[in-house]
């Protein structure tokens, strides 16, 4: 990955660069698919607290991590100092800590390292004295981290950032969670990740709207920017339906019925779909579709968590009675 530093944040700000860089907002990606995780291993026996918070360290680690990688390619490719101040909004134009000023480019590549560094460290903690096989899932997960953004991949900038996102914060997180405390993994298991994971691949694709014209110029080709705004709007309303549908037909996989707890989550996302297709073209209009669908999947995984605890919970009375 080069590093161009050639143009100088004029105020640095190393611990608000770092803070934008751990966006809370984006990092409740990674929250809500531990999240699910934690109610499907609970569900299934007694958590191992300390080994959860090594597995959340590591995970948070790694998000910051990309960001900050992210950040460096994006600034490089030029689609951050595209955008117009029109198509901004709090939840697109990524973290934009180089072009505000906040870090100069060397520092976010110095920021990136370190992060991944710590990440790698928490991953091989768990690996060597907990769960070997999460190894797997810690190369998979470094790789897409790292390749979202930066060449010879450049998964982001290709038309695969959806998927690499979709398969992320679906089965990679929360399989691998789940592992780390249970020691295996069920096809079962695997097929209630997904939903979640399409969620989250639907907060991605909203917020690419805004960004597609500084997308498009600066050459990153995201779903949105090669479908075109008007046909990307329909293809949200048809991942939403497919999400929500997926759900509906987990109990046939063997999973309880109390997983379509996470249809709390719909509701927003059909007003999120709405909203699109009538605001595929104005940021500012965007906005509250946005905050909807994270709303959307932050429902979706608490309520399928809470239904799954809510499972263990009345199969416990009924083995009581």
């Amino acid at each position: 990955m080069t590093v161009h530093v050639g143009a100088q944040a004029p105020h640095p700000n190393l611990f608000q660069g770092i803070w934008h860089l751990a966006d809370p907002k984006i990092t409740l990606a990674s929250v809500a698919s531990m999240v699910l995780a934690t109610g499907l291993a609970a569900h299934d026996g007694e958590l191992a607290w300390g080994w959860l918070a090594v597995t959340v360290l590591g995970i948070f680690a790694f998000e910051a991590a990309k960001n900050a990688s992210g950040e460096i390619v994006d600034w490089n490719s030029g689609t951050d100092r595209a955008l117009q101040p029109a198509e901004r909004t709090p939840f697109s134009g990524g973290k934009r800590v180089i072009v505000d000023g906040l870090l100069t480019p060397r520092q976010t590549a110095f920021v990136a390292a370190a992060f991944y560094a710590l990440g790698i460290l928490a991953g091989l903690a768990i690996v060597i004295w907990r769960e070997p096989a999460a190894l797997w899932f810690g190369l998979a997960g470094t790789a897409l981290a790292f390749f979202y953004h930066a060449p010879p991949l450049k998964l982001s900038y290709r038309g695969w950032g959806e998927a690499a996102v979709a398969l992320a914060y679906g089965p990679l997180i929360a399989c691998g969670t789940y592992l780390v405390q249970r020691h295996t993994l069920t096809p079962a298991l695997v097929l209630a990740t997904v939903p979640l994971g399409l969620a989250v691949m639907a907060f991605l694709w909203i917020n690419e709207f805004p960004d597609a014209r500084a997308d498009a110029q600066a050459g990153k080709r995201t779903l949105v920017v090669r479908l075109g705004l008007p046909a990307a709007a329909r293809a949200y309303a048809l991942l939403v339906a497919v999400t929500y549908g997926w759900l509906l037909l987990l109990p046939l996989a063997g999973l309880p019925p109390t997983i379509w707890l996470g249809l709390a989550g719909l509701p927003h996302a059909v007003a999120a779909a709405r909203r699109l297709l009538r605001h595929a073209q104005t940021p500012a209009e965007l906005v509250p579709a946005q905050t909807w669908t994270l709303l959307a999947f932050l429902l979706l995984a608490v309520g399928s968590a809470a239904g799954m605890l809510l499972a263990r919970a009345l199969g416990m009375l009924w083995l009581g009675a």
